[in-house]
Order: C-alpha cells, then structure tokens, then sequence
C-alpha cells in the first residue's frame, strides 16, 4: 500500500540506531504511525521538530502494519520561535493535544486546517487569543459544543456562570467580550483554565488519558508571571 499527503509532526521516538518511528497529523490520511530509515542521522535530524511540516510518501505491505516514510521538509514551524517559550510551548500543547485526543487514521481535514491556520497565525500580537479559540474549535470538532448562550448571572458577584453538563463553570471575560483590546495574563490564566477544565471533564478522565505536559506548562507560565507581577 502506497500513499503522498502532507503532515505535521506530533511526535518522534528513536525506533533503532539510526531510524525514528514518528506520528504525523496528515491532510488526507488523520493521524499516522510510520518509521523514517536514517531519520537520526545529522542530515535528517534537524526536518524533525514538532510541528514541522513535511512531505510525506507512506508504504507498507499491509495496511495494518507500521509503514515506512520517505519525507521532505515542506515548512519549519518550531525553529521560527525557538527564542518564544510562550510560542514554542503552545505548538508543543496542540501537538500534544491532537496526539492524544485524535483516532488513528481517520481523515478530519476540519481540524487539520484549523490548525494550519494557528500555525500562520503565531506571529500575531494575540496570538495567545487565537490558540484559546483553537481549542475551543477542537473542542467542537471532536463532539463537544459549548452553548455559550446557555450563560447565568451570580447575583451575589455579576459574574457570568455557563452550564455544563449540569455544572456551572465561571465564563472567562475573554470568551465573553469579543471586543477586548488589551488582554491581561489574568485573563488568559482564567480561559486556560476553562479550556484545560472542559478537556479534562469530557476527553481526559473518561478516556484514561493524562492531560500533556505542555499543556500545563503553558498554563503555568502566565500564573507565574501574574504572581511575579
């Protein structure tokens, strides 16, 4: 079996001394497993970082198998931030987050250009904006839509409450004024926390998943600012 599509790479792991097994996030194939002979090697090293996107020609003797890659570096997304932890870690949080959350093998072109489109994205002065509202379009995709009209008012403090699932969740303001102008670390730490909260309640705990690393390392790092500042 023989296929040509393009990708984006969600993980890499050494398979021998010279070859790696990575997980792509395909346009026309989903999510894919295969094997890159000399993917080590100091030439090939450097086309695989997460998020990179590359050429990829897929074969195998049986569909059922691990195939084998042939790949050519189409765009280095990762390199292009290296000096942003902000950034670097949100491409590892969206990498990490399709990696988990994702079927194997089953195409969703949907998700695949919503996160085409972060990706160009990223040198945006809110850009941080965008990743929330990419996770909330994940979130969708995958079979989960907030009804954000579905809100409640706390009389004791104004706040507006949503429900979920027969929970009421806090609305962060960035997600419930489209007119903000000026964001605070504050309120990103807030629709992070909302996202990561609805993550957890309808993916993470009811599929044994864990929550990745990077996700809560991005989250971290605005908490940590807001109690530096």
């Amino acid at each position: 079996m023989y296929w040509k599509d393009e990708g984006y790479l969600l993980s890499k792991n050494n398979f021998d001394e010279n070859s790696i097994i990575i997980e792509v996030f395909t346009l026309l194939h989903g999510k894919y497993t295969g094997i890159v002979y000399g993917g080590s090697s100091r030439k090939q090293k450097k086309n695989f970082q997460i998020g990179n996107k590359l050429s990829l020609n897929w074969k195998s003797k049986n569909e059922n198998k691990t195939g084998y890659f042939n790949t050519e570096l189409i765009k280095p997304i990762t390199p292009l931030f290296f000096d942003d932890k902000k950034k670097s870690i949100s491409i590892l949080s969206a990498t990490s987050l399709l990696k988990i959350l994702l079927p194997e093998r089953q195409v969703n072109k949907k998700i695949y250009n919503l996160f085409d489109i972060l990706l160009s994205k990223l040198f945006l002065r809110d850009w941080i904006k965008l990743y929330i509202y990419w996770e909330l379009s994940l979130i969708k995709e995958l079979g989960f839509e907030i009804n954000f009209f579905n809100k409640k008012v706390n009389l004791n403090n104004s706040k507006n409450l949503i429900e979920i699932n027969d929970k009421l969740f806090e609305l962060p303001r960035l997600l419930s004024k489209d007119n903000l102008k000026i964001i605070s670390n504050n309120e990103i730490k807030e629709a992070l926390l909302f996202n990561k909260n609805i993550i957890v309640e309808n993916f993470i705990i009811p599929n044994n998943l864990k929550l990745p690393l990077p996700r809560n390392i991005l989250e971290k790092y605005y908490d940590d600012e807001l109690r530096t500042n």
